[in-house]
């Protein structure tokens, strides 16, 4: 105001001898700092109604345009129930049916834009962020006090909304739009996981698998360092037919190992047994290996999909390169089988040619596998 001077006057009630401020408490605060003995001002009706007074208040700060997001949502929320309480024909309007215009509610969009100079769609959009978001008061001034933030914190449970404001009100850096999206990902998964279970036929949405590859090496004075020593061996036409299919859910996704000079076949395999190549894991060892072109120090394990499985929520994927020590020979380090019980904790899982005894809430397959339940 000391700028560019008093560009809206203040609003003034005087029903009787006493006035009453209205609208503009910044602005006569500003003026008092600034020296003025003088302010324009309206003065409204005196027959104006407690109601109707702060319909005019609510109004003339929604036009002003220099609320945040939140504030913002919170004067719609307020402006809303005073308009259903003098309309009450109009109760319920923001709730009305998906897919049908509700009359009701465009009558109180419509007087809202038109008092206010907004859209009638942003109107609406603040409406629903405050009627979802109960704690909405106490996200203004946080990072979460943004029209995006705002939308995607409406889309999650009451619970995980406290946990995200609250958090933002400490000063955490926190984002409602990552918290939405690993929600989101958590139903798939779970709606993934009660549609495999309610399958008539035991199918699984994750299954693991190691299979007995045979590598054929370009000296027989080799051979006793390969697996063939260690266990039975199949050539990759015997694994690429095996009927993995048939115990996969329709949507599904496959972890398969394979070591560096295997990843062809093993691509091979997993187009063979229905799905397609989306990503992979690095087994980073301890100690480093044999090798024609490179001494390999690390194992791969592929990963692929059919149907619409979900991938990991952004921040909860693991990184893709991982170092564990190196056991018996072929036997796989279980950080791996937590990390795919992390990424679906409620889906179905198998682990094929397991090893031992089967992990707890897995079923096992394979020639050794101690007491496999599939």
């Amino acid at each position: 105001m000391k700028q560019v001077g008093q560009l809206q006057p203040i609003g003034i009630h005087q029903p009787n001898e006493t006035a009453y401020l209205v609208m503009g408490h910044h602005r006569l605060a500003a003026a008092k700092l600034l020296g003025w003995e003088t302010i324009r001002a309206t003065v409204l009706p005196d027959d104006m109604t407690d109601d109707e007074l702060q319909l005019a208040e609510i109004d003339e700060n929604l036009a002003r345009g220099d609320l945040s997001p939140a504030e913002r949502a919170i004067h719609v929320q307020r402006r809303k129930a005073i308009y259903e309480q003098q309309h009450p024909e109009a109760k319920h309007g923001a709730t009305g049916r998906r897919g049908k215009k509700d009359a009701n509610f465009a009558s109180f969009a419509d007087d809202t834009a038109s008092k206010t100079g907004r859209s009638k769609r942003s109107v609406a959009q603040d409406s629903t962020r405050a009627m979802k978001i109960e704690r909405i008061a106490d996200v203004v001034g946080t990072v979460l006090d943004k029209g995006d933030e705002l939308d995607a914190l409406a889309k999650l449970p009451p619970e995980r909304q406290e946990q995200v404001i609250e958090k933002a009100k400490a000063g955490e850096r926190v984002s409602a739009k990552v918290e939405a999206r690993k929600h989101k990902r958590s139903q798939i998964e779970a709606k993934t996981a009660h549609k495999i279970t309610a399958l008539p036929d035991k199918r699984y949405g994750v299954i693991y698998a190691d299979p007995e590859w045979k590598f054929e090496a370009w000296s027989e004075e080799t051979t006793s360092q390969g697996p063939q020593d260690h266990y039975a061996v199949n050539d990759t036409e015997t694994i690429a037919a095996r009927d993995v299919a048939s115990i996969a859910a329709p949507d599904c996704v496959l972890f398969l190992w394979a070591t560096v000079p295997m990843l062809p076949d093993a691509l091979r395999v997993m187009e063979s047994w229905g799905f397609r190549y989306k990503s992979q894991l690095a087994w980073v060892k301890d100690v480093v290996g044999t090798g024609y072109w490179a001494r390999n120090k690390h194992e791969l394990l592929l990963i692929g999909t059919r149907g619409n499985i979900p991938a990991p929520a952004p921040g909860e994927n693991p990184e893709s390169a991982i170092a564990a020590a190196v056991g018996a020979h072929s036997e796989k380090p279980e950080i791996f089988a937590e990390i795919i019980e992390r990424m679906f904790p409620s889906i179905p899982k198998i682990e094929l040619n397991r090893r031992g005894p089967a992990r707890t809430g897995w079923d096992a397959w394979g020639a050794e596998c101690e007491a496999h339940a599939a």
